[in-house]
């Protein structure tokens, strides 16, 4: 029960347990920074090797160490402690490293002593509502704190101020091949292209295609689409399979959507089924929850 109830409050309660410290300063004239609790020497801190943000842009970390070589840091690194004199950064990675090229010795701090949970839950939650990871980063982050912690999609929708549709889609992009995140990762890719590869036979070299052509989102849904009409037309032959057409998988695409599951449906004239599978418990009653709400 407590971690349940730590889980829905983790939104809402995010800024009073970092103390609103990390947030960008307003613009009006009245605005002051937050007080650090003390100043640290760098390299007693380390960052935190669970953070989900893995990509920082080199010529924004050198923008920042030169308002950090003029201004100092405005805004105190979150951190906690790991042992006596050490600490690991909560929030607060990316003025950690252009602190050192700025080759500051020391930096101001605000401590925070939470556990591992606790720690991870902060980091994903506050690159989400600042925007800062990557779409492929951010789906790694929901699918860690699903398996570590047990969340449930809509727990996540609830924490990160999403729907669950949004949560959804994101982890959906986790079943593409290594080389398709990799254009995700580098930006060559937008989320909403690889989204719509998802379901296609070969999702790589599709990527490959939207990527040398510039192709535009809309662009790439109907490549998608002509591929999973292909997929779905009868194969002539001397053993000729039935396939499904391409509206039973565009309905199985968007209940899997609506989902966050894998939605199988197998259809004929006389009826048919729907098999939706699930990986653990908490997906089963977040399946049985919905059902009961019909």
């Amino acid at each position: 029960m407590n971690d349940d109830l730590s889980k829905r409050r983790l939104g809402r309660g995010l800024a009073a347990l970092i103390g609103e410290m990390d947030q960008p300063l307003p613009v009006d004239s009245d605005s002051r920074p937050v007080s650090a609790d003390r100043l640290i020497p760098i390299e007693f801190i380390a960052r935190n090797p669970r953070n989900p943000r893995r990509s920082f842009d080199d010529a924004e970390l050198h923008d920042l160490a030169s308002s950090i070589r003029q201004h100092g840091i405005v805004q105190p690194v979150v951190v906690r402690t790991l042992a006596v004199g050490q600490y690991e950064i909560i929030a607060g990675e990316r003025r950690w490293r252009a602190a050192q090229l700025a080759g500051l010795v020391e930096i101001p701090v605000i401590v925070r002593d939470v556990d591992d949970k606790t720690a991870l839950e902060i980091a994903i939650v506050e690159n989400v509502q600042r925007s800062d990871l990557n779409a492929l980063e951010e789906a790694l982050g929901y699918e860690q704190l699903i398996a570590e912690y047990g969340y449930t999609q809509n727990d996540l929708g609830e924490i990160i101020g999403k729907s669950r549709s949004h949560v959804a889609n994101s982890l959906r992009l986790l079943k593409l091949p290594e080389p398709v995140r990799d254009l995700l990762a580098a930006g060559s890719l937008s989320a909403g292209h690889a989204r719509a590869l998802v379901p296609t036979s070969d999702p790589a070299t599709l990527a490959r295609t939207i990527v040398s052509k510039g192709m535009s989102v809309r662009d790439a849904e109907r490549l998608a689409q002509n591929d999973i009409k292909a997929q779905s037309e009868p194969k002539l032959g001397a053993r000729q399979r039935d396939q499904k057409d391409s509206d039973t998988v565009a309905l199985e695409r968007t209940l899997s959507d609506t989902l966050g599951l894998d939605v199988t449906i197998s259809h004929k004239t006389t009826g048919g089924q729907i098999r939706i599978s699930y990986k653990s418990l908490e997906q089963l009653e977040e399946i049985c929850r919905l059902l009961e709400r019909r």
